[in-house]
């Protein structure tokens, strides 16, 4: 009888396991968008018809600007609607309503930056032709919303609930959740240095806070005199760079046996700067090489911007055609990476000109100290003002709303929440919250030469970026973007609030931001380090987005790059950019892995771990390759050794990331007590000179010598390991890359398909190739001037979001292995590549 009854139940769940798989199938399938045939969408005002290739790139041509847009919104939403929707909850702070107490601490941190406030404001204040733009985008998407209420994309279904209608401060959330990612940490590195600049004397504080290198390259600049005098003794040699016989990329597709990746960070938690156990989580490149290097004549150009992976992926590709009949010649006709959410093209080339960004960092916020009293004000020159204040209130699933009280001065929104153990009032003030967030992309994207695409770009208010510039005609430039305040002196600490002293002064003009224009080396590279050339008159920033390693490594390799014959003489091709923007030496490990060995040779107590591996270093190539241990033993001893140096000064640190979770739902707070509070841009060119440099004032008292020190460090990384060979130690197994669906990937019959999980990958935050567990290129790009044609771009992932579609994984291999795609262009190629064809006609 027991026997039946267990076969009845087991019978009775496998029958409800397969209704209830042919019910999640059948809404999977009805949520892939229709490629094909024609759809009646009422709103456009004429047909437009969109091609997409084999990867589900759309090529969308429509006759005017406003029918392009809402078809660029109707399309981007048949694969990214999920996505646009999160990206908006996250920037207003509304994941809680949807995804349920677990966020709550985000949502609270965003209400306190009042963004959906900034992105309100904003959209009243756009100019008639960008507000046309993004409302012809917002009516597409809502179009698509209503036709597809029954037919949502599957994560709606699974979380239980519809999307509200879009609108153009939506759009603009995204834009602004952009510049939160990459401008929006600055206020967390001057609340560090104070901390830690009240504990150290002067001559220790210039130590820890340099903001130039010898090894930085402002945009253009030829070889720098030291660089001639130095050799460059750390660099490859020239077997290095033949890259046909060496990979650079992820090595073997091999599934690691770690965890698969839960929710990803990028929805949620403050961005942060990286403190002294940490390792740099920044890595965009960008360079053009004019046409006397490239073995076409013509200009290259290649761009990988680098950023939080996320499934699915940052960017969507796409081409926008304007064209009056359907065999006239286009009036504006641009291909590149669309930010969903947004009209435009964001990064990519027309028919004239290319262009492609990397983050400055630019210093665009401050945090003031006020003083308030107990009625409910702030102190300013002329007297006692009210603080403002705003009542939040947060929806949270399955919960009761949760009210907020935020307030705010003159200079911005009290942060104070923010700070672990903070009592004073500090306000941020944010050049987003006093220039509106822009979106100049449709005159970018019209541009025709020079001129025309810095007059486009002298609109752009930010997220700062480093823009290069290539065209037809064989010129090459570059500018740096964004609205950048000017102070009567440098505010790297907070400041008082009440005394005007330290009000902005204005913002830099834009025709005084740096910029180059067909320099004569040829070559201009920017990858987020310093960009002011000596005696500059400005503060574009004092804290660089990231350390000089990878520019140096990128003017290097352009500068020595073996030469081929070719007709023009010259060498560098489109295949040579990719090769570069996936190599894998890193300048600064192998400095680390010659000191440290150094210092073991040379010290008679150094233990048999730490000879181990001195061994392993010595024979390191500099290459950070997923089987190679090398790598993780420099990483590890390197923050043994930035422990060694700074506990003794600044304290033990009770938080091992510089952020203290709370689980009572308060927003997740930056904590500045103990040794982690350090935290500097270019804390890696500080420990670089203190190793090189060795000043007596850092020196441990335990240790009589820097070798005794870094041999200690590197005893501490390895501890009593025998084996520093094994897998155990592998990069790839220490620094795999962690990419997963935020929902799906939780399910576990999903999992298989939903991402990849957790793999081994190469490179590192000093490689060009810049990678973490939950970072690395977002895209890569290059632009061939001489055929626009072979040009190249990939994501990671795929353009769909729907876990079901062919194209929701299908430029994963190629990312992950270092290949890429031709991206047609001209119509003849559009056609070539045609794999479906669909046309929106206007309907009623």
């Amino acid at each position: 009888m027991a026997g039946w009854f267990i076969a009845a139940v087991a019978a009775v769940a496998l029958v409800f396991a397969v209704v209830l798989s042919a019910i999640f199938l059948r809404a999977a399938r009805a949520a892939l968008p229709q490629v094909d045939g024609e759809i009646s969408v009422p709103g456009l005002a004429a047909a437009v018809a969109a091609i997409r290739d084999v990867r589900g790139v759309p090529h969308i041509r429509a006759a005017s600007a406003a029918d392009l847009f809402f078809a660029q919104g109707y399309i981007t939403a048949q694969d990214r609607l999920w996505q646009m929707d999160m990206s908006r909850r996250y920037s207003a702070g509304e994941l809680s309503e949807v995804l349920g107490g677990a966020f709550l601490a985000t949502d609270k941190e965003q209400r306190i930056l009042r963004l959906r406030l900034v992105a309100e404001k904003a959209a009243t204040r756009l100019d008639a032709l960008d507000r046309a733009h993004i409302e012809s985008y917002a009516q597409g998407v809502n179009a698509y919303i209503t036709q597809h209420r029954n037919a949502l994309p599957l994560e709606f279904r699974v979380l239980r609930y519809s999307p509200q209608p879009w609108t153009p401060a939506d759009s603009l959330l995204c834009g602004i959740l952009m510049s939160e990612m990459l401008n929006g940490a600055e206020w967390q590195v001057k609340l560090s240095r104070e901390a830690v600049q009240g504990r150290l004397p002067p001559e220790l504080l210039a130590d820890l806070y340099p903001s130039t290198s010898w090894r930085d390259h402002a945009p253009g600049e030829g070889q720098t005199s030291i660089e001639d005098q130095v050799g460059l003794w750390h660099q490859a040699g020239e077997g290095d760079l033949d890259w046909h016989e060496r990979r650079t990329a992820g090595s073997a597709q091999v599934e690691s046996k770690r965890p698969r990746a839960g929710w990803p960070p990028s929805y949620g938690g403050l961005p942060t700067s990286p403190g002294p156990d940490e390792e740099p989580a920044i890595g965009s490149n960008n360079w053009v090489v004019a046409g006397a290097l490239s073995s076409s004549g013509k200009p290259l150009l290649s761009n990988d911007m680098h950023l939080v992976h996320r499934i699915p992926n940052t960017w969507y590709e796409a081409q926008l055609t304007i064209a009056a009949a359907p065999g006239a010649e286009p009036e504006f006709d641009v291909a590149g990476f669309t930010l969903p959410g947004l009209p435009c093209v964001i990064v990519g080339h027309n028919r004239r000109i290319a262009w492609g960004f990397t983050n400055i960092m630019p210093d665009v916020q401050d945090v003031y100290i006020e003083t308030l009293n107990d009625k409910g004000q702030y102190l300013t020159p002329s007297g006692w003002e009210p603080l403002e204040t705003r009542r939040e209130i947060i929806h949270v699933k399955g919960r009761p709303d949760v009210a907020l009280e935020t307030e705010a001065t003159r200079h911005g929104p009290l942060i104070t929440q923010l700070v672990a153990g903070e009592k004073r009032a500090l306000a941020l003030r944010w050049t987003l919250y006093e220039q509106p967030p822009s979106v100049p992309f449709f005159d970018v994207d019209a541009a025709q030469n020079w001129d025309e695409f810095r007059r486009a770009f002298s609109q752009f208010t930010g997220p700062g970026q480093n823009v290069i510039y290539g065209d037809v005609e064989g010129h090459i430039g570059y500018i740096a973007t964004g609205r950048v305040p000017m102070r009567a002196m440098d505010t790297v600490a907070p400041v008082k609030g009440a005394d005007g002293a330290h009000e902005w002064r204005g913002y830099i003009p834009f025709e005084a931001m740096p910029r180059v224009f067909d320099p004569p080396s040829g070559i201009i590279a920017t990858a987020n380090s310093r960009i002011s050339p000596i005696g500059y008159p400005y503060t574009v920033s004092t804290s660089w987005d990231a350390p000089p390693y990878r520019t140096q490594r990128i003017y290097y390799l352009l500068r020595h790059w073996p030469r081929r014959d070719s007709p023009a003489g010259h060498n560098l091709t489109v295949r040579d950019m990719l090769a570069i923007q996936t190599d894998i030496y890193s300048t600064y490990d192998a400095f680390f892995a010659q000191r440290f060995t150094y210092a073991v040779d040379h010290e008679p107590k150094a233990s048999r771990a730490a000879r181990a591996a001195a061994d392993v270093l010595r024979r390191w190539d500099g290459r950070v390759t997923p089987d190679s241990s090398a790598p993780a033993i420099v990483a590890l001893a390197r923050r043994q050794l930035w422990r060694l140096l700074l506990e003794p000064k600044l304290g033990a640190s009770p938080v091992a990331q510089g952020v203290r979770s709370r689980q009572d739902g308060s927003p997740n707070a930056l904590d500045l007590t103990g040794w982690t509070a350090y935290r500097w841009p270019y804390a890696a060119v500080a420990l670089e000179n203190l190793v090189e440099r060795q000043p007596p004032r850092w020196l441990p008292p335990q240790y009589q010598s820097y070798s005794e020190l870094l041999a200690a460090a590197l005893d501490r990384a390895v501890g009593s390991t025998g084996n520093v060979t094994g897998r155990s130690w592998s990069w790839g197994e220490r620094s795999p890359l962690v990419l997963q669906h935020p929902i799906f990937g939780a399910v576990p019959f999903l999992r298989r398909w939903s991402g990849p999980g957790t793999v081994p990958q190469s490179g590192d935050a000093y490689t060009i190739k810049a990678a973490g567990p939950d970072f690395g290129p977002s895209e890569r790009m290059t632009i061939d001037f001489s055929n626009l044609d072979a040009s190249t771009m990939n994501i990671v992932t795929g353009e769909s979001g729907n876990l079901f579609s062919a194209n929701y994984m299908d430029q994963w291999n190629a990312w992950y292995g270092g290949t890429t795609f031709v991206f047609p262009f001209s119509r003849e190629a559009v056609q070539g590549a045609r794999a479906h064809e669909l046309v929106l006609q206007p309907g009623r």
